[in-house]
């Protein structure tokens, strides 16, 4: 191991400077401080494990801070030190211009760094912690969302709205920071992150658009207040929702084929890479009839029973011959009846003005024009 400590850089508070160039970072708190909410360039590699943690707090309530430290230190036999370092060291190798966090930028901070230090490995921490970086993404979310102006692409359901989202600049892909696809069928084969882990994520995006495109607008989709379970600040929200629009609009027969594409052949797609083709293609079948199911109230009884049977039949059809046709059906009529009549009465709620409407080629080729006048 090669020796650092001539060279050592200063410990940091400049969060700007670590979310704005995506900073490796190494998380030394316990796994289940991680899971709750962590950062996305951090890795985790605790000092303590989750019930070493425990025993560490329990001591330093009945027992004080010294106890505590003395606890710590006997629960970090020689080999499990050894473990912990060799990970540490890794990571370091692994990134030089990095920084290591626990908590608060305390206690297990500064014995990493220790650590390290003896084993002849100089790693700056980063001051205050995780509490200190997620304090400064929330205040610097609140005041993006106060000082970006926002254009809003809405649209019906099955328009391509994330397609368009994702081609342009100036734009923030919410459904993708929520890894889901925003309508009922939207759930993905992956995991949602946790509401922390989004609104960390939202907050490092508004911010690099805030301080690398200052006074441009930030293309946003229409989206309600939840994407799957992750939220959006109330005061986004609602600066969305005064924000002016720009309404993508395609045929239904367009809309039918985004739809086949994005739920049908995508979504099989990834239920396959992950569970393997039999277990996938159950996954999916059953993922579409378990979206079907949450909305059947809102769709009444008679009229779930009917859609239940087109996609049975597109599901037996699929299976058997591997044409997906049938699913067109299925996407037809739900947009038509169910998704429709929804956005049409969400349309009149809203405050901001339509500034332009026309297709997504329409769009792309206005884009640059709107927002140059817009304002």
């Amino acid at each position: 191991m090669t020796s650092h400590t001539h060279n050592a850089r200063a410990n940091t508070d400049d969060y700007l400077a670590i979310f704005l160039h995506d900073i490796p970072l190494m998380d030394v708190r316990a796994p289940v401080e991680y899971a709750r909410g962590s950062f996305p360039t951090a890795i985790n590699a605790p000092i303590l494990d989750d019930q070493q943690r425990e025993l560490i707090g329990t001591s330093y309530k009945q027992e004080g801070t010294d106890a505590a430290v003395a606890l710590g230190y006997q629960l970090a036999t020689d080999d499990l030190k050894a473990q912990r370092l060799a990970t540490w060291q890794q990571f370091t190798d692994r990134h030089p211009r990095g920084f290591l966090f626990c908590f608060r930028g305390g206690q297990r901070s500064h014995i990493t760094q220790q650590w390290l230090y003896d084993a002849g490995c100089s790693y700056p921490l980063v001051k205050g912690g995780y509490k200190a970086l997620r304090r400064f993404l929330l205040d610097e979310l609140e005041r993006a969302i106060e000082e970006v102006p926002m254009l809003i692409l809405s649209g019906r359901t099955g328009t391509g709205k994330t397609q368009l989202i994702k081609q342009l600049p100036y734009s923030i892909d919410l459904e993708g920071l929520a890894n889901h696809r925003g309508s009922s069928f939207g759930r993905r084969c992956s995991e949602q992150p946790g509401q922390i882990d989004f609104e960390n994520r939202l907050a490092i995006a508004m911010l690099r658009h805030r301080h690398q495109h200052p006074g441009i607008p930030v293309l946003l989709e229409d989206e309600s207040k939840l994407i799957g379970r992750c939220s959006l600040p109330q005061s986004m929200r609602d600066k969305m929702q005064q924000s002016s629009l720009i309404l993508l609009e395609e045929s239904m027969d367009e809309r039918i084929a985004v739809g086949l594409k994005e739920y049908v052949t995508d979504n099989l797609a990834e239920f396959v890479a992950t569970y393997g083709e039999q277990d996938g293609f159950v996954q999916f079948t059953q993922g579409l009839s378990g979206s079907l199911y949450r909305i059947r109230r809102r769709l009444g009884g008679e009229r779930y029973q009917q859609l239940t049977n087109i996609l049975a039949a597109a599901v037996e059809q699929h299976r058997n011959t591997g044409n997906i046709d049938i699913y067109g059906q299925l996407i037809g009529e739900l947009l038509g009846t169910y998704y429709d009549p929804m956005y049409d009465y969400q349309l009149k709620q809203k405050v901001g003005k339509i500034i332009f409407r026309g297709n997504r080629q329409a769009i792309a080729q206005q884009y640059n024009t709107l927002l140059s006048s817009w304002g």
